[in-house]
C-alpha cells in the first residue's frame, strides 16, 4: 500500500529522491521487518491484558510433564498477534500486484482460521481437545489443494513451474507436472505441524521459526536476483524477490511476540499461531523452489516431527517408548535438563542448521 502511494504516486509526481528508496526491495524488507516488530511490541501488552480479561488462558494437557501445569490459564491465542504483525507491513510495504505476495498471505491466513477454530473450541470446552484431528487435517488439506491448483494454473500460463530442485544435485530437476499438487499438499501439512508440535516450550517455537525466516528471508532476495541467482546456480524467478518483504514481515513479528513468549512466557501463540507460521514458512519454500531445502532450514522442527512419528511407531509395534517423552524437547526436560537451558540448545541447533542450508547453495 505504501509502496504504491510512495513510489508509483508520489515519486513521479514530486521528484523528491528520498522517495525513490521505496522501490528498491531491501528497503522495504527493513521497512517491513521495523513495523511487524513495532506492532507487536505495541500491541503486545493490550492483547495480554484483553485476553486476560476474556479469561482466554492455556488448558494444559494431564499427561504433560508436570513442572508446566503451573502455566495453566496462561493468556494464548498470541498468534493473533503475530498474525497482525505479520500481515499488516507485508500489506504497507510489498508490491500488491504481485500474486505471490498475495498466496502467501492468504494461505498464512487460511491456516490461521484453523488454528483459531481449534483455539477456540479447546478454551469453550476448558480441555486441551479441539477439533477432532481428522477434521483439522481435512481442513489443513483443502487449503493446501487450493495453494496446489493455484501453481498449476499459474504454471499453465507460464507464471511458474513445478520442477522439484535438489539441494546437493541442482543438475537434477524433474518435472512433477500435475504431481506437484499432491506434493505441495503434503510440504504445507507436513511444515504447519511440526511447528505446531515444536510449539511446547516458552519462546522455543517463535525463536527457531524466526531462524528459519531469516534464512528464507536470504533465500527469496537471492532467487528475485539476477546475478545472485546465476553465481548460486539457483532457478531465477523474479517475482519471487517481493516474499522477501512477506518474510521480513515474519522475522519482526517473530522477535516483537519473542519479546513477551520468552521464558517465562506472559502468552502463548496457540495452534492460530504455530499453524499459520509452518504454513507461512511452507508456502514461501514452495513459491521460491527450496522446498526441500525446508527439511534442512526447518531442521528442530523435523527432529520434533520425526520424535513423536518414531514415539508412536515405536510404541505401537513392540510397547516400548523410545523417549521418554514426545515431541524430543519434553523428552530434555524429564532426563534433567530445565526448560531454558532445552529453549537455547535448540534454538543454538536451529541457527546451525540453517547456516548449513546457506552453505549448501553453491554445493552441486
Amino acid at each position: 500500500m505504501l509502496y504504491h502511494l510512495l513510489y508509483q504516486f508520489v515519486y513521479p509526481h514530486t521528484h523528491l529522491s528520498a522517495l525513490n528508496v521505496t522501490r528498491y526491495i531491501t528497503f522495504r524488507t527493513a521497512a517491513a521487518s521495523l513495523s511487524a516488530l513495532a506492532i507487536s511490541l505495541a500491541l503486545g501488552p493490550w492483547m495480554i491484558a484483553k485476553l486476560h480479561e476474556f479469561q482466554i488462558g492455556q488448558v494444559i494437557r494431564a499427561e504433560g510433564p508436570t513442572t508446566h501445569r503451573p502455566k495453566a490459564g496462561t493468556p494464548t491465542m498470541g498468534g493473533l498477534l503475530i498474525l497482525t504483525a505479520a500481515l499488516v507491513p507485508t500489506l504497507l510495504w510489498a508490491d500488491l500486484t504481485n500474486v505471490y505476495v498475495w498466496i502467501a498471505a492468504l494461505t498464512t491466513a487460511a491456516y490461521g482460521g484453523v488454528g483459531f477454530a481449534d483455539d477456540y473450541l479447546k478454551i469453550v470446552r476448558r480441555t486441551h481437545h479441539g477439533l477432532l484431528p481428522r477434521y483439522k487435517m481435512l481442513y489443513q488439506i483443502l487449503i493446501g489443494v487450493a495453494v496446489g491448483v493455484t501453481l498449476l494454473i499459474l504454471q499453465h500460463y507460464s507464471l511458474y513451474n513445478t520442477r522439484l530442485i535438489f539441494p546437493f544435485f541442482k543438475n537434477l530437476v524433474p518435472e512433477l507436472g500435475w504431481w506437484y499438487l499432491p506434493f505441495a499438499v503434503f510440504v504445507l501439512v507436513a511444515v504447519s505441524n511440526s511447528v505446531n508440535l515444536t510449539d511446547g516450550l516458552d519462546g522455543l517455537a517463535i525463536s527457531t521459526f524466526a531462524i528459519a525466516a531469516a534464512a528464507y528471508t536470504a533465500l527469496a532476495y537471492v532467487t528475485g536476483h539476477r546475478v545472485f541467482a546465476e553465481y548460486l546456480l539457483l532457478v531465477r524467478f523474479p517475482p519471487a524477490a517481493e516474499l522477501t518483504i512477506f518474510c521480513g514481515s515474519l522475522v519482526g513479528a517473530s522477535l516483537g511476540f519473542l519479546w513477551y513468549n520468552s521464558y517465562p512466557a506472559e502468552i502463548f501463540m496457540g495452534d492460530v499461531g504455530s499453524l499459520a507460521l509452518g504454513a507461512a514458512l511452507g508456502t514461501v519454500a514452495i513459491l521460491i523452489k527450496q522446498e526441500l531445502l525446508l527439511g534442512i532450514v526447518g531442521g528442530v522442527f523435523v527432529l520434533e516431527a520425526l520424535s513423536v512419528i518414531i514415539q508412536v511407531a515405536s510404541f505401537k509395534l513392540t510397547g516400548q517408548r523410545v523417549f521418554r517423552m514426545a515431541p524430543l524437547h519434553h523428552h530434555f526436560e524429564l532426563i534433567g535438563w530445565s526448560e531454558p537451558k532445552v529453549i537455547t540448545r535448540f534454538v543454538i541447533v536451529g541457527i546451525v542448521f540453517a547456516l548449513f542450508s546457506l552453505a549448501t547453495l553453491k554445493l552441486r
